[in-house]
């Protein structure tokens, strides 16, 4: 597990234009702040938000929450420019978007490195069908990548797809993402979800991203944190069968087996792995929300 590993079951999207915003992040059990300073901030209010996001990381406050700066392109007119403000901030890591190449991540880091920002991970935003074509290649350029996020809107409309409950449209390039995030042992979440009435058809969604394999997903509404937070987050029942498991192939290796039994299903060393991981989750949740954020 890559050392930058932490709980990212809801990842809020923060318009950086807008002061009561960053504000009310202060305030919200939400697992990960993200500072937006790219596609929520029109082109005359850019330098405004930057502003904003300085003297509001200066602060500070935010408790537990992750915070993230996604900045606009490097190769477009403000991106350096988020940099220059923001690396030296309290910040955890920067998010870039429209990742599609390796290149596009060693450039990245080259201009954060520059800025000052030698000690922050990176998240790498894929968004586009060359972005998900390259998707291993991407996942594998830097050891400072500590998540992939689906940018899954920007890549339905390039892909002429539809929205649907089910997904479809989308089934391939989240399982191709997924899967090149987990051959280099890198966190992955998904995309937003639009529509803020249906919350039917956004709990759906979280519930399928997570049965695929996601952490979290990234959301736009602070009214969708407790679903997301809900559907990432291990049942009682799994933390207590998590531990059942542990112990049962503790006592089996002491009686020389590598296997056990748990109600009535065999158990072996990749649900040890896997029952760890869920007591790890769950221990980090609990150390982060159980006082004061």
């Amino acid at each position: 597990m890559r050392p930058h590993y932490r709980p990212r079951r809801s990842l809020l999207y923060v318009p950086c234009c807008v002061r009561r915003f960053l504000e009310k992040g202060r305030e919200l059990e939400v697992d990960t702040l993200i500072f937006d300073l790219e596609d929520s901030v029109l082109p005359e209010r850019k330098e405004e938000a930057r502003k904003n996001l300085v003297a509001a990381l200066a602060q500070g406050d935010y408790g537990c929450r992750e915070r993230v700066v996604r900045i606009n392109k490097l190769n477009g007119p403000w991106g350096h420019d988020d940099l220059k403000a923001i690396c030296r901030s309290d910040i955890d890591a920067i998010q870039l978007p429209r990742v599609e190449s390796q290149s596009d991540v060693e450039a990245a880091l080259t201009a954060i490195d520059a800025a000052g920002g030698e000690h922050l991970a990176i998240m790498v935003q894929i968004e586009s069908p060359m972005g998900v074509l390259k998707a291993e290649e991407i996942a594998g350029a830097s050891e400072r990548i500590a998540c992939v996020v689906m940018g899954t809107s920007d890549l339905t409309n390039e892909m002429h797809a539809r929205i649907t409950l089910e997904r479809l449209p989308m089934l391939y390039s989240l399982s191709h993402c997924l899967m090149a995030a987990r051959a280099h042992d890198i966190a992955i979440v998904d995309g937003i979800h639009l529509d803020l009435k249906d919350m039917h058809s956004f709990e759906y969604a979280c519930r399928m991203a997570r049965d695929l394999g996601f952490d979290g997903k990234t959301l736009i509404h602070p009214d969708q944190i407790a679903y997301a937070n809900d559907a990432f987050t291990p049942r009682p029942e799994s933390v207590a069968r998590a531990r059942r498991i542990i112990e049962a192939l503790a006592e089996a290796k002491r009686a020389g087996s590598g296997v056990a039994v748990i109600d009535g299903r065999l158990v072996e060393a990749m649900h040890l792995e896997a029952a760890q991981r869920t007591l790890m989750i769950h221990d980090m949740i609990q150390q982060c929300w159980s006082g004061d954020a």
